[in-house]
């Protein structure tokens, strides 16, 4: 089900996977990862923070698939983490094939 963004109504989005909560703030928003379909596109990896309700959010940042591979090989390479040297920059995430989506 989109829903429509009371902050800006010509906004729709559908959130179809919470992956995890990144910080927890005094206000009762969070910073979340989450997977989001918006506006009726294919579902993308969304960082962002959210109230409660996930019914407003802040500003954020969407990736595409091969993007958030990219930024986990740049992220592991900066913390110095062990990940595996065959995940190519075109592997498909369950919640592409899942949604429909697919490498874009």
């Amino acid at each position: 089900m989109a829903i429509l963004n009371k902050q800006n109504p010509e906004i729709e989005f559908q959130l179809i996977e919470q992956l995890g909560v990144l910080d927890r703030h005094k206000t009762g928003w969070n910073r979340e990862v989450n997977i989001v379909a918006w506006n009726g596109k294919p579902p993308k990896i969304d960082i962002r923070d959210w109230d409660p309700e996930h019914e407003r959010m802040s500003r954020g940042i969407t990736l595409y698939e091969r993007e958030a591979v990219k930024l986990t090989k740049i992220l592991a390479q900066r913390l110095q983490l062990d990940i595996s040297d065959d995940m190519s920059d075109e592997t498909d995430l369950p919640f592409m094939e899942a949604a429909g989506g697919g490498a874009y």
